[in-house]
């Protein structure tokens, strides 16, 4: 039977390197937006995700000021948490170290650097989700 995560696996789940899908209303009569994004997140801490200003994504994010956060596992034991959370900083442009910090989480040291000092650091924001609620399941005990 799959169960919940308790609080310290769910929370170290988020904290492991995955792709999260974003999604947050839409104001435009279309569905809520899904996107995936890179995000950084430390156990206890809220999640910083970094992108385009000027993006829809961004742009609903700020009008809603709530989102839901998904991620999973794909490979078998399926496990997956769900964050819902209210956005609670916006800062643009982003700060390097925060992007870099982000970039660096998924593409390593060297690769995570030259990312971030390539981005227009003027065209970017950092939103902060503080995480209210969380989901998770652990389908691991049914192997």
């Amino acid at each position: 039977m799959p169960k919940p995560f308790t609080e310290t696996e769910r929370q170290q789940f988020l904290a492991d390197k995955h792709i999260a899908v974003l999604s947050v209303a839409a104001t435009d009569g279309r569905p809520p937006a899904a996107v995936p994004i890179w995000y950084d997140y430390t156990p206890g801490g809220n999640i910083r995700i970094s992108t385009g200003a000027k993006s829809r994504k961004v742009r609903l994010m700020r009008a809603a000021g709530v989102v839901t956060l998904t991620v999973q596992r794909e490979e078998l034991p399926y496990q997956y948490v769900i964050v819902e959370g209210t956005v609670v900083d916006d800062v643009t442009p982003a700060p390097h170290e925060a992007r870099e910090e982000i970039a660096v989480r998924y593409l390593g040291a060297e690769g995570g650097r030259a990312f971030a000092d390539n981005m227009d650091g003027n065209g970017s924001a950092l939103l902060t989700i503080r995480p209210d609620r969380w989901i998770s399941i652990d389908y691991s005990g049914d192997l």
